[in-house]
């Protein structure tokens, strides 16, 4: 291909091009590519040169751009020069494909006040909510109905999180107690974890691939603490202090260091052996109101994916989701995003620097959630600007912003496979938006009020919405 590729030069029919992989890392050297050469001779192509035996299905970009044409046809139309080495990327894509979700299957009456989260277990089989009637609900999602109503918190219950093996619930209250509950039997397994002066802002479990069975997890508070808990010796076994302000987001990160984001517009990084700060990344002009790993997805799922396999023993599942792990974060550092009442976030690699790697400008109005795709190449964010925005989750470059909902996003949500994106709004819709065309896919109205929270099951079937209605809703494809 490259021998005669000098002369074909001449007439225009061929085009030097560097196939890299999204970190930047060159796949091979340059090489000449006939201009007629389209997505599937790329295939080929980059599945040759990595030496897959199984071939791999593979996205490719010019610039943040998809190319879906012949090379040719794109280099034209984008006017992009063919004087030095055109760059693409190339971008392994997931090999199941997850069916939109277009009808909402079921609308589950129980709670008496606003849903203010749900979220399905690492399995995707079971389904939690946590209200503002201070109960926390498990849903039998087979028959769509209510399965367990979980009483014993004093107020409402603002946050929950299941550990990455689905052994266990904790909720966390405004009254700053933390429960933890048993999926199987509805009741707390032993009396509420106390310590918190003031109310719960997020919970985050030890990865599965450190610690199986799952033991510890992390809260963060209004009062300015994070806290670890083991939930075998149930009780604190460290807390991190060091924050002037509310604690409003906690991370436990895939390489065992914590990450906590705080209204005094600081990140700071703890490692968990001892509880000492260890990097405190600063930039954000205001509150720091969520954060976001590109190894997330991995780190809520554990040993499960797609296929629903279940598992025998801690120790398979440590070791799968060490595998797992390590086959999403590859060579690269794990990648921290931050989102604030600044308007702008910053994209981090806290293991390598405390200085921001870049620094992302466009909402208007402060960014409420941010969210990295399974596959960590995308970063989604919802503001109250009513926009959602797409960046690339490696170089934090803006892609593309999604507009049609006419109140603040509250959420985000993401389907399995990375194509697919979900947002709830104050203005009682779901929307899912379509990564590749950068369109709205399905409008999905239906609640009476605003849109709390929402959830993409890790097995890509179902999606959950609660808010302001008292209702649960569950949505298929």
């Amino acid at each position: 291909m490259e021998v005669n590729g000098e002369k074909e030069m001449d007439n225009g029919s061929s085009v030097m091009c560097q196939l890299s992989d999204p970190e930047g890392t060159p796949l091979g050297t340059a090489m000449y590519l006939p201009q007629s050469a389209g997505p599937k001779e790329l295939q080929q192509i980059v599945n040759t040169l990595l030496n897959n035996e199984e071939k791999l299905p593979y996205a490719f970009y010019i610039s943040d751009h998809e190319l879906l044409v012949e090379l040719g046809n794109y280099l034209q139309k984008n006017k992009v020069s063919v004087e030095k080495a055109v760059q693409i990327v190339y971008q392994p894509q997931a090999i199941f494909r997850i069916r939109p979700v277009n009808r909402c299957s079921a609308t589950i009456t129980g709670h008496a006040e606003a849903v203010l989260s749900v979220a399905f277990s690492p399995d995707g089989r079971q389904l939690a909510s946590g209200s503002g009637d201070t109960t926390v609900r498990l849903w039998d999602i087979g028959t769509q109905t209510p399965l367990f109503t979980c009483t014993g918190h004093k107020n409402w219950v603002l946050c929950i999180a299941w550990s990455p093996d689905g052994k266990y619930l904790v909720s966390g209250s405004k009254a700053g107690e933390l429960q933890c509950w048993d999926p199987q039997t509805g009741k707390p397994s032993g009396g509420p974890f106390m310590g918190h002066k003031k109310w719960i802002t997020g919970i985050s479990w030890e990865p599965a691939h450190l610690q199986s069975p799952s033991r510890r997890f992390v809260s963060s508070s209004k009062d300015g603490d994070a806290r670890i808990w083991d939930v075998a010796l149930r009780k604190c076994v460290m807390c991190l202090s060091g924050h002037t302000l509310a604690v409003t987001c906690v991370k436990w990160g895939g390489d065992g260091v914590i990450y906590t984001g705080s209204q005094d517009c600081t990140i700071k990084v703890w490692e968990t052996k001892q509880g000492k700060l260890i990097r405190e990344l600063k930039g954000h002009g205001h509150w720091v109101n969520s954060l976001a790993l590109s190894t997330e997805y991995v780190l809520r799922t554990g040993a499960f994916d797609h296929t629903g396999k279940q598992y025998s023993s801690p120790e398979e599942m440590k070791e799968v989701a060490l595998a797992r792990y390590n086959k999403m974060k590859g060579n690269a550092p794990e990648r921290l995003v931050s989102g604030s009442d600044d308007f702008t976030m910053f994209l981090w690699e806290p293991a390598v620097s405390k200085h921001p790697k870049t620094r992302m400008t466009g909402h208007q109005q402060l960014v409420n959630h941010v969210y990295f795709s399974p596959d960590g190449q995308w970063v989604a964010s919802a503001s109250f600007d009513k926009s959602v925005k797409l960046w690339n989750g490696v170089t934090g470059k803006f892609v593309a912003a999604f507009r049609g909902h006419v109140g603040p996003v509250y959420q985000i949500s993401w389907s399995a496979d990375s194509r697919l994106l979900l947002s709830g709004s104050k203005d009682s819709t779901l929307k899912i938006w379509d990564i590749r065309t950068q369109k709205l896919k399905q409008d999905l109205p239906g609640h009476a009020d605003e849109v709390f929270a929402v959830d993409w099951s890790p097995d890509g079937e179902k999606v959950a919405s609660g808010g302001r209605d008292r209702v649960m809703k569950l949505w298929m494809g």
